[in-house]
């Protein structure tokens, strides 16, 4: 299973599934992923957290740990 947190800066992927309970499913939602969307990886910090993220025309910086619960096609 091929996690966001596996992609490398650069790539363009499309989600396949979210993974994660409750509030924490519910705010990757709110961020606008969803299943079929496109996210296309910016940078990664230094140290490899946060992630920076092109979605739906805008900029948004993902924590590791929540890109580990969006898996890819």
């Amino acid at each position: 299973m091929k996690t966001l947190k596996d992609a490398k800066v650069g790539d363009t992927v499309v989600v396949k599934k979210l993974h994660g309970e409750g509030p924490v499913k519910r705010r990757i939602m709110d961020m606008g992923i969803t299943k079929g969307t496109e996210i296309h990886v910016r940078k990664v910090a230094p140290l490899g957290d946060p992630m920076e993220l092109n979605v739906r025309n805008y900029e948004l910086s993902v924590r590791k740990a929540d890109a580990g619960m969006i898996e890819l096609e």
